[in-house]
């Protein structure tokens, strides 16, 4: 497996529970009881704290030193469905987002015509007390709001049309 940090990436295997660059068999990472990640490179030892795990790009965030530090983890299928030119092929072209819950919408924070990016804020849900934040599931182009602010929605009905 590749591993991906700050723009350098490293090769590691899986060696007796704690993953070595093969470059560096001094080096690793083991986890602790408590979540926290140990890191051993260049004679020095780095505990890092797991902010994030974003299963479907294969990315983690860390806390290192007060830094906010992201590691792409790269299998050998992964460089095989690249070179192929596949790699874009698995990401899915979204045209719509549905309510998750029945709700009610509280805020619309995007206009028709608006460009978002995986991630961003469309609006605003509450649902049994909480206010949930429904986030756009890829890039894509606002064609057309399906609700309006202050409107009941019911589980599955269309909140956000995409181009």
């Amino acid at each position: 497996m590749k591993a991906i940090i700050q723009g350098q990436e490293t090769v590691l295997e899986l060696l007796d529970g704690d993953w070595k660059p093969q470059s560096d068999p001094e080096a690793g990472i083991s986890l602790l009881p408590d979540g926290r990640l140990v890191l051993h490179v260049a004679n020095r030892v780095f505990t890092a704290r797991l902010l994030d795990i974003n299963k479907a790009e294969k990315t983690l965030t860390l806390s290192l030193d007060g830094k906010h530090v992201s590691v792409t983890l790269k299998e050998p299928l992964d460089d095989l469905l690249h070179s192929m030119g596949l790699d874009k092929m698995a990401v899915a072209k979204v045209s719509h987002v549905k309510a998750p819950m029945p709700g009610l919408v509280l805020n619309v924070l995007v206009e028709a015509g608006q460009e978002v990016k995986k991630g961003d804020k469309l609006l605003v849900l509450e649902a049994m007390k909480m206010e949930n934040i429904i986030k756009a599931a890829g890039d894509g182009k606002v064609a057309r709001i399906a609700v309006d602010k202050g409107q009941a929605v019911e589980k599955n009905q269309t909140l956000v049309e995409f181009e």
